[in-house]
């Protein structure tokens, strides 16, 4: 039998299973990655794309803490937009369409280069533990690894069934090998284990579909990157997204085959995902609407090696037959040529709120989870899973204190969270609308705030953090000079600025002041009163958003740290909630079972009462 020793063994090579491997080798950690399929590697089975609200902020933020994920896109984006930017400053978002080989083969490079590293393939059978602390994982192979911390990232390989129409068979996605042995092996250990279930759409070639039926919509014209020390570039290389709808004769397909489909037979029991539903679920939950909208997103560009068109809001769990019909229903695919059909798939999962904030579980010491095996979905929340459970398996292998993000820190601190205070019975997907403090968690302070962690934990090189701090001196000298200047009325100042929407000023304005008049611009601010040195793009949407919104800012800050607060009176670990007078049995069953670590997670604990809370608090201080 084959032994070996690592600090840190991560289980799965999806988005969530690279970016922890990568972080905790890039810590100092020995680590290795055991994947069941090595030329799966980062495998994008859903859409070709990466960000959009709240998501694009998580990749900014894997980006800020030293992760991977932003690169990945940078390396392989077809083109890249600006998203909610007729919308307030905090959910403004980058979205980009990657080549999906390329998005790939970024991250296997980034993986077998890695000093400490070591990639394998093999399938991870078995939890080695020693009492209530992680020992070591057994593999198919018959080889032991012995380790002080794994990270579980199986997304939806554990117990896979693939659906199509009435075929079921074991299957990971996109037809790949399911994982079994592990999950079915995890219950002995007093594990708790679910299942979900989540749909993709059919591929389409490229080649057989009628385009200039459908609006076409190219990359912007301007340079951008996902990754904080990345070089932006203008993708004006053609590539172009194409939206188009269905029509009501894909609705009447639906109509007369609904009986078919496996959600409807009854043969899936399982919540699928409520923020990307099928078009089955389409059909059955707003059936006054005939039609809705598609995209046809090619997987590569006009170079590329695939010719895979991926169908956005088209996922079916329809017989192939049916698919067909649906399929040529939609404007400019009649002659339209399937490559992979859609299918449902269902997955073991094991609930998050065995896990605490830091992604541990609760009773095996040195065992974390991220990813879909979290009940998530989404690359994005996978990969900023990945890398908090990575760097937090690095630290204890070192015997270190876990870093745990508040809500008031990033979206990744929500998702946490939201996970491990809230649990969740359907698939996950991170939303502006989770976070209550969105803006403060923009995507042009993602550096400012989670930069230092990155940092103190070593995942942020000397020339990167001299970068961040040649870059924060210039911000705050320029938000600086706009607080003290003021701008004298004259002919000219007042033209320009009826030109641009605005009105005239009578009197000495401080610039602060008149950036936060409608109409008026940074870009207008600094041709009336010009900085000493030009800031880049990102350098400005901080100084104007910082100064535009700053009223606002100063209310949520305040807000989070009266929260702080909260979270800063810690429940002692194995507290006992029936000592406590006074609480409701809904109240006391909710903080049995998720144990908050804090008052301030007990209060987000669904079914606490704020009484409750008060009363906890008064017991805890005293």
């Amino acid at each position: 039998m084959f032994y070996e020793s690592y600090d840190v063994v991560v289980i799965g090579g999806g988005h969530a299973g690279c970016e922890a491997a990568l972080a905790a080798s890039r810590m100092g950690c020995r680590a290795l990655l055991l994947n069941l399929n090595v030329d799966n590697t980062a495998l994008m089975p859903c859409n070709p794309s990466i960000g959009g609200p709240a998501k694009g902020h998580l990749v900014r933020e894997v980006s800020a803490l030293g992760g991977e994920q932003a690169r990945a896109a940078d390396a392989s984006t077809l083109m890249i937009r600006w998203l909610n930017t007729s919308k307030g400053v905090a959910v403004q978002a980058l979205r980009a369409q990657c080549d999906v080989r390329a998005y790939a083969a970024h991250y296997m490079r980034a993986l077998q280069t890695q000093p400490g590293l070591d990639v394998h393939q093999d399938e991870a059978a078995e939890l080695l533990l020693e009492g209530s602390k992680t020992a070591g994982v057994r593999t198919r192979h018959g080889s032991i690894y012995r380790t002080q911390a794994v990270v579980l990232c199986s997304g939806v390989y554990g117990g896979g069934v693939a659906h199509v129409g009435d075929a079921a068979f074991p299957s990971g996605p996109m037809g790949q090998t399911p994982a079994n042995a592990l999950f079915e092996s995890l219950p002995a250990l007093g594990l708790r284990v679910g299942r979900m279930r989540t749909d993709t759409t059919p591929r389409l070639n490229l080649d057989t579909i009628d385009l200039s039926q459908a609006r076409r919509q190219c990359s912007e014209e301007l340079p951008l990157a996902f990754d904080i020390w990345g070089e932006k570039r203008v993708h004006n290389t053609g590539f172009a997204c194409y939206f188009s709808h269905t029509t009501p004769e894909t609705h009447a397909i639906v109509a007369a085959n609904i009986h078919r489909s496996p959600l409807f037979r009854g043969e899936i029991h399982t919540l699928g995902p409520r923020y990307c539903p099928s078009i089955e679920d389409k059909f059955i939950k707003f059936p006054d609407r005939d039609t809705h909208p598609i995209v046809f997103e090619p997987l590569a560009g006009a170079n590329g090696n695939t010719r895979e068109v991926y169908v956005q809001n088209f996922s079916t769990g329809l017989p192939y037959d049916v698919q067909v019909k649906l399929v040529r229903s939609l404007p400019g695919c009649a002659a339209a040529k399937i490559i992979k059909p859609g299918y449902a798939i269902e997955y073991m999962y094991l609930p998050p709120d065995q896990l605490s904030p830091s992604l541990e579980n609760k009773e095996i010491k040195g065992f974390f989870c991220a990813g879909q095996v979290n009940g998530t979905s989404g690359y994005e929340e996978a990969a900023a899973q990945g890398l908090l459970a990575g760097i937090n398996a690095a630290l204890a292998a070192r015997g270190e204190e876990s870093v745990v993000l508040g809500r008031a820190e990033g979206y990744l601190g929500v998702l946490a969270d939201d996970l491990t205070a809230k649990n969740t019975d359907e698939p996950y997907r991170m939303l502006t609308s989770r976070c209550e403090y969105r803006l403060l968690l923009r995507h042009d302070n993602a550096d400012l705030r989670l930069s230092p962690i990155g940092r103190r934990v070593g995942l942020i090189g000397d020339a990167r953090w001299e970068e961040l701090q040649r870059r924060w001196e210039r911000s705050n000298a320029e938000i600086a000079r706009l607080r003290a200047s003021r701008l004298a009325p004259s002919d000219e100042v007042n033209g320009l600025l009826s030109e641009a929407g605005a009105e005239p000023i009578s009197e000495h304005t401080s610039l602060t002041t008149m950036l936060r008049r409608r109409g008026v611009t940074y870009k207008l601010i600094s041709s009336l009163s010009p900085p000493p040195s030009p800031l880049d793009e990102d350098e400005v949407f901080h100084a104007e958003a910082e100064l535009r919104y700053e009223g606002y800012i100063k209310k949520e800050r305040r807000a989070a740290a009266r929260m702080a607060d909260m979270d800063s009176v810690l429940i002692p670990e194995g507290f006992d909630y029936e000592k406590v007078k006074g609480l409701l049995t809904e109240s006391r069953q909710k903080l049995s079972r998720f144990r908050p670590r804090s008052l301030g997670q007990a209060l987000r604990v669904s079914g606490v009462t704020p009484a409750d809370a008060q009363l906890l608090a008064v017991v805890l201080k005293a």
